[in-house]
C-alpha cells in the first residue's frame, strides 16, 4: 500500500513542471496537480504519511518555491500555491494537538516532521521568495479597504498565516550559533527587512482601517523577536560595548580552558593503561574512616571541600513524571545588522502603534479568555517585552500608557490564575500551561519594574499615577497576596527552575515597593480585610448577648461595598443624574454641600450607580476646586475620591444595611 501510494505521489508531483536554471516551466495540469495535493493532505492519516513523504522528496525547495516566484502574475495559481505552502509549513506542535509524542515511533515521526520544517524554512531565507509576497501584500493593500473584495481579504490572512508559520519554526540543534553569529533565523528576518515586508507589518497596525489584522500582527512581531533580549536591544548601537566585548572575550577564554582540560584528561586517559597506586597515601587530618583508624586518600587535596564520598555511586534515575521541567532559554544576542534594523523597529512600533494594538488585543480575548488562549499568551508577550525596551531604551510613560492600568494588573492576575487552575485540570499539557504561567508572571514582574520607574520620573503627573495604581494594587487582597499565593503553590516537577526564580525576583520587587510606600505615605496604612465567617453557636448553649447587636464601623462596611463599587464603575450603566433642585430657593451654588450628602447617603445605602452618576453629574456643575474630582480624572482617582466621601464626617445621619 505505501509503495503503491509512493509511486502515485511521486508520479503526481512530476506533473508539477521543471526549472532550467533561469525559469520555472509550469505542465499544463500544474494547477490542479497542486490542488490535488492539498486534497490529499486533508486525508493523511495519524502517522502523516503525505507530509512525511512531500518532505522527503524537497517538493518545496525545487518545484513550490520557484513556482511563487517566476509566477505571480498567475493570480489563480498562486492563491492555490498558497495555501498549500501553509499546509506544509504548519507547525509540527499544532499538527499533534499541542501535545509532543512520548511513544518512540510517533516520537520520531514528529522528530522527522520538524526535521523538514527546518529544511523549508533555510530554503525560504531567499530574498527573491519575499519580494514577491511584498509585492503582492502592496497590491492587494493598495485597495481601499472599503473597496476590497472578500477574496483578497482571504488572500492578505493567508499570507499572514504563511509568514508566521515560516517564523515559528524552532532552530535546529546544528544552527543553534553562539552570539553575534548569523543563524537561519537571522537570515530570514535580514530578508524581511530587505523585501520590505517589515515596513508593510509596519504599515498595517498603524492603521486603523485594518484592525481586523492586528492580532496577527502581533503574533509576527512575537515571532521575529522571540530570541532577543529587550534590555540588550534597547542599548544596542553602531559599535559593540565594552560589557559585549568583555562577555566575549570572557566566552572564548572559557572555551579555551575546556579545551586545555579535555586535552589533558586524554592524555592522562591514554598515557598508561594501568594506574599506579605506588604514589604515596595520605592521611586526613581530624577525619576518621569507618572503624577507629584516620581516613586514608591517595592523593593530597589542597582543600577539605574536595574530598568526595559518592564519585562512585550511581545516580538514581527518576521517573519521567516526576523529572523537573528543563528551563527554555532561547534568547541569543543577533548579528548587529538585524539588531539594529530591530531595535528601529521597535521604537516605531512603540512610538505608533503600541497602545493601540495592546487595546485592541486585550478586548479580543478579556470576554472568553479560555477559547483566546494564544491571543492572550502573545498580548503577555507583547507587554513584557516593549515595556521592557521602553523602559531601557527612553523611558516615557506615553508609550506604553494602555498597558500601566489597575486594570491591566487584573488581567495578568486573571490569567495566572487561569493558568495555573489548568496545570491541575488539563495534566497532559502541563508543560503548555506551566510556560504560559512563567509568560504572565514575568509580565506581572515588568509592570511592577515600571511602576519603580515611573516613582523616579521628574513629571509630578507620572509620580501622581504611579502612586494611584499602587494604592489599589496594596489596598485589594487579590491583587496584594497574587505572588505570595503563587510561591504557596509552586511545584517543582511542573514549574521550572528559572520560573522559580523570577518568582522570587518579582517578590522582593513587590516588598520594596511596598515599605517604599509606607516609608513616603501615611504613618497608618489602610488595607482591605477578608471578612471571616464565623460559625454559629450551637442552640444549646445561650450567651448572654444575643440580644444585643453592634453596628457595623465604616471600615467594616467598605469592605463590602469597595469591591462592588469597582465593579460598577467597571461593568455597570450609569445613569443621568440631576446633581441640583432647581424648584427651591436656595442657589445652585449653595446646593453643593445637599450633593455631597447625598452622594454619601446614596453609597451608605448601597445604592452605587445612583451615587456615582450623581457625583460625574456634580462634577460638570460644579468644576471648581476640583470638590467633585478633576474634569479628565481617572478611575482610580475617581475610586479613592468616592472612598473618601463615605468616609468623611458630613454631620448627617448613619444609614445601615
Amino acid at each position: 500500500m505505501l509503495d503503491y501510494l509512493s509511486a502515485e505521489l511521486t508520479a503526481t508531483c512530476a506533473a508539477i513542471g521543471y526549472y532550467d536554471g533561469t525559469t520555472y516551466h509550469l505542465d499544463k495540469n500544474c494547477l490542479e496537480v497542486i490542488k490535488d495535493l492539498i486534497r490529499y493532505l486533508k486525508r493523511d492519516d495519524d502517522t502523516h504519511t503525505i507530509r512525511r513523504f512531500l518532505g522527503q522528496m524537497k517538493l518545496l525547495q525545487t518545484d513550490l518555491v520557484k513556482i511563487l516566484i517566476h509566477h505571480v502574475k498567475n493570480v489563480e495559481l498562486w492563491d492555490v500555491l498558497l495555501r498549500l505552502l501553509i499546509n506544509l509549513t504548519s507547525s509540527a506542535f499544532v499538527i499533534y494537538n499541542e501535545q509532543i509524542p512520548t511513544e518512540k515511533t510517533m516520537r520520531s515521526f514528529y522528530q522527522q516532521i520538524l526535521t523538514y520544517l527546518q529544511e523549508y524554512k533555510a530554503a525560504l531565507t531567499d530574498e527573491d521568495v519575499w519580494l514577491t509576497v511584498a509585492g503582492r501584500l502592496g497590491t492587494l493593500f493598495n485597495i481601499d479597504s472599503t473597496e476590497r473584495e472578500e477574496e483578497n481579504e482571504l488572500t492578505i490572512e493567508r499570507i499572514l498565516a504563511f509568514i508566521r508559520n515560516v517564523l515559528q519554526v524552532p532552530p535546529n540543534d546544528n544552527d543553534k550559533r553562539v552570539d553575534n553569529d548569523a543563524t537561519v533565523h537571522d537570515e530570514l528576518l535580514f530578508a524581511f527587512h530587505a523585501s520590505g515586508i517589515v515596513d508593510i507589518i509596519l504599515f498595517i497596525v498603524s492603521n486603523k482601517n485594518e484592525q481586523q489584522y492586528h492580532m496577527q500582527i502581533l503574533e509576527i512581531i512575537s515571532l521575529m523577536l522571540r530570541e532577543q533580549n529587550a534590555s540588550l536591544l534597547a542599548a544596542s548601537g553602531l559599535q559593540r560595548s565594552t560589557a559585549e566585548r568583555e562577555n566575549d572575550e570572557a566566552s572564548l577564554v572559557a572555551l579555551r580552558q575546556k579545551e586545555l582540560r579535555e586535552k589533558i584528561y586524554k592524555v592522562k586517559k591514554y598515557a598508561g593503561s594501568r594506574h599506579s597506586r605506588f604514589g604515596g597515601t595520605y592521611v586526613v587530618q581530624n577525619m576518621k574512616a569507618i572503624g577507629e583508624n584516620q581516613m586514608i586518600c591517595h592523593k593530597p587535596y589542597q582543600k577539605i571541600e574536595a574530598v568526595e564520598f559518592g564519585h562512585d555511586k550511581k545516580r538514581v534515575k527518576r521517573r519521567r513524571d516526576k523529572m523537573s521541567l528543563q528551563d527554555a532559554k532561547e534568547e541569543r544576542t543577533s548579528v548587529l545588522s538585524v539588531r539594529l534594523f530591530l531595535k528601529e523597529f521597535c521604537v516605531e512600533f512603540l512610538s505608533g502603534a503600541y497602545n493601540p494594538v495592546m487595546k485592541f488585543t486585550r478586548s479580543c480575548f478579556i470576554n472568553d479568555p479560555h477559547d483566546q488562549a494564544v491571543e492572550a499568551a502573545v498580548y503577555l508577550w507583547a507587554l513584557r517585552f516593549f515595556m521592557e525596551f521602553n523602559r531601557h531604551y527612553k523611558f516615557q510613560v506615553k508609550y506604553v500608557s494602555e498597558t500601566i492600568s489597575t486594570e491591566v494588573f487584573y488581567v495578568v492576575q486573571r490569567q495566572m490564575d487561569q493558568y495555573y487552575e489548568m496545570i491541575i485540570v488539563d495534566k497532559k499539557k502541563i508543560p503548555l500551561w506551566s510556560r504560559r504561567l512563567h509568560l504572565a508572571l514575568k509580565a506581572y514582574q515588568e509592570l511592577l519594574n515600571t511602576l519603580m520607574a515611573m516613582d523616579k520620573n521628574s513629571d509630578d503627573g507620572v509620580r501622581e499615577s504611579s502612586k494611584i495604581i499602587k494604592s489599589n494594587i496594596f489596598y485589594v487582597p487579590e491583587y496584594r497576596e497574587t505572588i505570595l499565593s503563587q510561591l504557596l503553590c509552586f511545584d517543582e516537577v511542573k514549574m521550572s527552575r528559572q520560573y522559580l526564580v523570577d518568582l522570587i525576583t518579582t517578590i522582593h520587587t513587590f516588598l520594596k515597593m511596598l515599605e517604599n510606600y509606607c516609608q513616603k505615605g501615611q504613618r497608618h496604612f489602610i488595607i482591605q480585610k477578608i471578612k471571616l465567617k464565623r460559625k454559629k453557636a450551637k442552640k444549646g448553649k445561650k450567651s448572654t448577648q444575643e440580644n444585643v447587636t453592634t453596628a457595623p464601623t465604616l471600615e467594616e462596611r467598605w469592605d463590602t461595598i469597595g469591591p462592588e463599587l469597582s465593579a460598577v464603575m467597571r461593568d455597570a450603566v450609569i445613569p443621568v443624574v440631576v446633581p441640583f433642585d432647581a424648584t427651591l430657593d436656595t442657589p445652585i451654588d449653595d446646593q453643593k454641600a445637599d450633593a455631597m450628602k447625598r452622594i454619601q447617603k446614596l453609597m451608605r445605602q448601597r445604592n452605587l450607580e445612583q451615587a456615582v452618576g450623581l457625583l460625574r453629574a456634580a462634577r460638570e456643575i460644579w468644576p471648581e476646586n476640583d470638590c467633585f474630582g478633576k474634569v479628565d480624572i481617572l478611575p482610580e482617582e475617581e475610586f479613592l475620591a468616592l472612598r473618601e466621601i463615605f468616609f468623611t464626617d458630613l454631620g448627617g445621619e448613619l444609614f445601615y444595611f
